[in-house]
């Protein structure tokens, strides 16, 4: 019977990191490997445990390795990336979408031969990776986040018991975790039952009267109610108080990144954008202003909790990306265009779970209800192709006026929606009459 023949690395190819080694990455133990005329044992196997990580890093220093590839598995290539790049190695993250193995077999060591043998000759994209300061920024960013998900859990929990009891508050207020909803409810779980004593907790901002809080504070309290409902309180409290901890840590990082950059010279501008109710405490606005040199938050429907955001996702130097039409890509916000025999089989985006792209599709959604150029942009797209897609097409470009302004300082001016109308009439109009004289008639325009 034939042998299968073994597989070997082509000749043609040139060397392009001759000191390459691949890392397949796994839960309880990571594969090396190494080219086979560095070691007498070109694959091993290392446990995940700190000690042997270090172990890892010393014998790949020790057979002359320089720069490592493994693959982005989970948060298991956390520690092994931090470590390897402590220790003086460049390493680059791959997403396992581009460093799919060849039909055959498949084991750890096949894989990890198949990344140091993509990676020596060149054959491998970095995926982005913030510098070392923004990486903690974007940790405590990802982390707020959370909590303020857990928040709005509790939230939803302190609702439900308030129905349970047939108490209408959220039908009186607008919000049960503003100043006059959360006075009630503490004052419920603290023992009070009357609704004319309930209602005096109004705050004089409220649009609700006494009378209409006091009907709708006329319930049935169980004691089991009111007790779920004192357990959503107090873990509410506790997430804000986390929340409020994650602040702090956010705004020293912020400073120790604006501290390097030199004070622009232009003043401040005027506030565009309101602060939203689950931003940080801190006014972020003034110290992004030094970081970046430029205040993005002109551009409408980018606040200064989502630039900040956007920032420790992006990073706050796009020469990463040669143009906007390479950063809209990394954002899965441009086409994917799949073209064979000279016709378009595919032109949708990709699917992603980039957090800077979800942010620029909120911002997108919010620009819809605006009186503002991108607003009227939105609204036309919309009506003509669906919310969906005038979502991603607005968030485009939003992220091209974003990178822009990071990476020339361009200014964003908004033009209005008049001039957008009359802009966007004056093409369609254009077009009308080119294709009116391709058929050999001739397009008059209407007097009065």
């Amino acid at each position: 019977m034939a042998q299968r023949p073994t597989y070997r690395p082509s000749k043609s190819f040139p060397t392009i990191n001759p000191h390459a080694a691949g890392i397949d990455i796994g839960a309880t133990h990571h594969v090396v490997a190494v080219a086979a005329n560095r070691d007498s044992t070109p694959v091993r196997t290392f446990r995940t445990f700190s000690s042997d990580l270090q172990l890892l890093a010393d014998w790949l220093y020790a057979v002359g390795i320089t720069t490592i590839a493994l693959e982005s598995t989970g948060v298991y290539w956390i520690p092994v990336f931090e470590i390897l790049e402590e220790r003086g190695f460049e390493v680059v993250l791959v997403n396992a979408r581009d460093v799919k193995h060849v039909p055959g077999r498949k084991t750890d060591v096949t894989d990890a031969q198949w990344l140091q043998q993509l990676h020596q000759y060149g054959l491998l994209r970095a995926s982005f990776r913030p510098r070392e300061a923004l990486v903690q920024l974007r940790a405590y960013l990802r982390l707020r986040a959370r909590l303020v998900e857990y928040a709005a859990a509790h939230i939803q929990h302190m609702q439900k018991a308030l129905m349970e009891m047939n108490v209408q508050l959220h039908h009186a207020v607008t919000d049960i975790t503003g100043v006059t909803g959360m006075r009630i409810i503490r004052a419920i779980v603290d023992g009070e039952r009357s609704p004319a004593v309930l209602a005096r907790f109004r705050d004089s901002r409220c649009a609700a009267s006494e009378e209409t809080l006091a009907a709708a504070l006329t319930g049935h309290y169980r004691p089991e109610h009111v007790f779920a409902l004192k357990q959503a309180v107090e873990l509410y409290d506790v997430h804000q108080t986390k929340i409020a901890a994650c602040d702090i840590e956010i705004e020293r990082t912020l400073k120790t990144l604006a501290e390097a950059k030199p004070t622009p010279d232009a003043p401040l501008p005027a506030r565009r954008h309101a602060k939203g109710r689950n931003e940080p405490t801190f006014d972020a606005r003034g110290t992004l202003y030094q970081l970046l040199g430029a205040d993005l938050s002109q551009i409408h429907g980018l606040g200064s909790y989502t630039i900040l955001r956007l920032i420790a996702e992006c990073g706050d130097d796009m020469t990463r990306w040669p143009t906007a039409k390479h950063f809209t890509s990394w954002l899965c916000l441009a086409p994917a265009n799949k073209i064979s025999g000279g016709r378009v089989l595919s032109a949708s985006t990709r699917r992603s779970s980039n957090r800077a792209a979800t942010l620029l599709r909120i911002a997108a959604v919010n620009i819809g209800r605006t009186e503002t150029a991108l607003g009227a942009f939105y609204r036309r797209l919309a009506a003509r192709v669906g919310k969906a897609k005038a979502v991603t097409a607005t968030a485009r470009k939003l992220a091209v006026l974003f990178y822009n302004a990071l990476r020339f300082g361009i200014a964003y001016v908004d033009p209005g929606v008049a001039a957008y109308e009359t802009r966007y009439r004056d093409r369609v109009v254009h077009q009308l009459k080119r294709r009116a004289k391709s058929l050999g008639l001739t397009l008059v325009e209407q007097a009065g």
